[in-house]
Order: C-alpha cells, then sequence, then structure tokens
C-alpha cells in the first residue's frame, strides 16, 4: 500500500542543495528553496518537500509531503537516496502510528554502504 507522504534522515554533511540535485532528477526541477526558520521548502516537480537540518543531532530529515513520488513506501524511498546520493540513509519501517506504542517508535530502517538492516534508534 502507498504511504501517503515519505520521510527520510540523511546523516551530515548532505545539503539541501545536494538534495534538490537527486530530487530534480527523481521527481522534476526545483523551486528555489526557501528558508523559514531552520525549515527549507521548495516543490520538486510537484511535490512540497521540507528539509529540516539537524532534526535529529547530525541528521537531516526530508519530508515529501505527497502520495505522488515514484516511490511506494519510506524503504524504497531510501534505497533510491542511498543509491544517488551515496550517504547513509534511515527511515521508519512502515508507517507509525502513535498506538502501536513507543517501543516501535524506536524501530527503524538503515541503507549504508553496508547493505539494509533494521535498527534501534533512539531519536527522543
Amino acid at each position: 500500500m502507498r504511504q501517503p507522504d515519505i520521510e527520510i534522515y540523511l546523516k551530515e554533511p548532505l545539503t539541501h542543495k545536494e538534495i534538490a540535485a537527486w530530487l530534480s532528477t527523481a521527481l522534476g526541477e526545483c523551486t528555489e528553496w526557501v528558508q523559514k526558520g531552520q525549515t527549507w521548502k521548495c516543490i520538486a516537480g510537484t511535490v512540497p518537500v521540507i528539509w529540516l537540518p539537524k532534526a535529529v543531532g547530525k541528521w537531516s530529515s526530508l519530508y515529501l509531503e505527497s502520495d505522488q513520488t515514484p516511490w511506494d513506501d519510506d524503504i524504497a524511498c531510501a534505497r533510491d537516496a542511498f543509491k544517488a546520493l551515496n550517504e547513509e540513509v534511515r527511515c521508519a519501517p512502515g508507517t507509525w502510528i502513535e498506538e502501536e506504542g513507543e517501543e516501535d517508535a524506536d524501530r527503524w530502517i538503515r541503507v549504508s554502504a553496508d547493505g539494509e538492516e533494521e535498527i534501534i534508534w533512539r531519536t527522543s
């Protein structure tokens, strides 16, 4: 089932400009980035994009606010991001809802040069 949006986490030193180059290839040309506080926003093709540097320590959040992407879920996007950017990517293993409990909130998928694995990542 296609997720309603996509969110992945990319490790520094990646910047929104490097992300824009990948997104322009994957989704379509990016508009100019607009910064509001710590958040950067643009539109890639027709997809609203939010980039939040250092959302979790040295990890930046990339949020694609649409179900109209080439990826069915966060994991497919994370794989493509790693392939294009050659930097470790983390994402939730599926759509998480609060009722599932805090323990499941710490389950993440890590995509890196070592392959793909489920990890426990305590983000709070």
